[in-house]
């Protein structure tokens, strides 16, 4: 068994295909496990019961958008890393960065998917094992 098993990655998008497609590539890349949810309510709910060492959201969506969602996920897991993805351009005063400081990067979409997985790996909780699956 992984030794990262207890550190997974959360995938928030509320376009449910694109959310489905990160999460198959990235399982397929990554030795920890990946929790996928499309409303980011529901993934405030389950975030008590995820040992989550990086959160990956998208910016626009209903019910919270990706500020709001980080402000009350780092409620939670205030250890827990933050990747804003999106399709809009986005541009986050200093006060708004200076309050996320575990906002790690902004990736705008379209983006190669190998390009979020260097961003997870390069911003992953120190202490913890790199979650990059060893290829034979």
């Amino acid at each position: 068994m992984s030794q990262t098993a207890n550190k997974a990655v959360v995938i928030l998008d509320d376009e449910q295909s694109y959310a489905e497609l990160l999460t198959q590539l990235l399982t397929d890349s990554l030795a920890c496990p990946v929790h996928t949810f499309t409303r980011p309510l529901d993934a405030i709910a389950a975030l008590p019961g995820i040992d989550a060492g990086m959160i990956v959201t998208d910016y626009f969506m209903p019910q919270l958008n990706g500020i709001e969602f980080i402000t009350e996920a780092h409620k939670i897991l205030p250890a827990a890393a933050y990747i804003i993805i999106t399709g809009h351009p986005l541009r986050l005063t200093d006060e708004a960065l200076a309050n996320l400081p575990n906002l790690k990067s902004v990736l705008p979409k379209p983006f190669n998917w190998k390009r979020l997985t260097d961003e997870i790996v390069r911003y992953w909780p120190e202490g913890h094992p790199s979650p990059l699956r060893v290829r034979a």
